[in-house]
């Protein structure tokens, strides 16, 4: 090769790292595919996101792209080898983004690229990239034209199922965390989950939950007269000389049902609740703990997870106590439980469908 052919050859290469950049700024999803060879591939391991091929690379990139409130990405010049009509490289990257789920930060990263001498010129045949530094500090600035609008992800998006892939992520780490974790379809095998989980004639009592209640566990234990129903119990007896066993039998049921307003990533449930009612049970009192969590409720961290329950949660909440009981909601206690140190006490069914707050 001569060393005019290598002079071009590089910095051919380098336009074609330039543009890359250019097109993921410009959100331009259909020519940043181009720029792969057609059997190309771009692994992303972090996220984690492989796409191989132009089409799955446009059309992963533009979900991905679609989670974005802003995002800014800076290329600096890396090595390049050159071998005939083959060469491999690395390019260096800055970033800083904000997900409109909340999650922010700046991050250090390298592409490690294979290119190839194609009739349309050099392109892609792989990038894989690598973070090296992450910051999650919550960033100060915002894109402009929106430094008067509120930073936290409005409400509709807390509504939305989580992805396999972030339940999988979120399932690993509860597991990690001590809790037993299953992933379900729906409710439908939620509520014959549970039915399997609980032994027939068992105590138990059930947090108040829309969970519950729409997909009709609540109704499978207080009234079908399978188990011994803290809640249908305590309904006859005396709140004036009996309030006290009536805590002892809400805490310390064989088994307490529920769900949380938020579960993250990082393993953690968020639960909350005005009166604290099924707080004790949750925390550890009760030996057996099942909670039913749908696929909206999955979030990043617990900085995410407290702003959906102030968020979205407690207006929702809010307007259906008033219905019931002619009075608001508030957010009394607010429970965190990051791990369970007693193996197989506490049960997670996680939902792929959306269901409740």
């Amino acid at each position: 090769m001569s060393d005019f052919q290598a002079i071009a050859d590089r910095v051919e290469i380098e336009a074609l790292r330039a543009e890359f950049t250019d097109a993921a700024m410009m959100r331009d999803r259909a020519r940043l595919a181009s720029l792969f060879t057609h059997d190309g591939a771009l692994r992303m391991p972090n996220i984690p996101a492989e796409m191989v091929g132009r089409e799955e690379i446009r059309s992963v990139g533009e979900q991905l792209q679609s989670q974005w409130d802003f995002f800014v990405q800076n290329t600096h010049p890396g090595m390049i080898q050159l071998d005939g009509d083959m060469a491999t490289g690395r390019a260096y990257m800055q970033e800083v983004a904000r997900a409109l789920d909340g999650r922010e930060g700046l991050n250090y990263a390298i592409y490690h690229d294979r290119y190839q001498r194609t009739g349309e010129g050099w392109k892609f045949s792989e990038r894989v990239y690598e973070v090296r530094y992450l910051d999650t500090t919550p960033l100060a600035g915002s894109a402009p034209g929106t430094a008067e609008a509120p930073v936290d992800p409005p409400a509709p998006l807390f509504a939305d199922p989580a992805s396999e892939q972030r339940l999988e992520r979120t399932a690993a780490a509860l597991t990690a965390h001590g809790f037993t974790v299953e992933i379900l379809d729906d409710a439908a095998a939620a509520r014959t989950r549970v039915k399997d989980l609980i032994p027939e004639g068992a105590s138990v009592f059930t947090g108040a939950s829309e969970t519950l209640r729409l997909s009709g566990i609540d109704e499978d234990i207080n009234t079908s007269g399978r188990y011994k129903s803290v809640k249908a119990s305590s309904t006859t007896m005396d709140r004036a000389t009996q309030l006290a066993e009536i805590w002892r039998m809400i805490a310390c049921p064989d088994v307490i049902v529920g769900s949380v307003a938020a579960v993250t990533e990082t393993g953690s449930l968020v639960a909350a609740s005005a009166s604290g009612s099924q707080l004790a049970g949750y925390s550890g009192a009760a030996p057996r703990a099942i909670w039913i969590v749908g696929a909206q409720k999955v979030v990043p961290d617990l900085s995410t997870a407290l702003r959906r329950v102030e968020n979205h949660c407690l207006p929702l909440e809010n307007e259906r106590a008033m219905k019931a009981y002619g009075q608001p909601s508030a957010l009394n206690r607010v429970l965190i439980l990051n791990a369970e140190p007693h193996t197989g006490r506490g049960t997670v069914l996680l939902l792929r469908e959306a269901i409740g707050f």
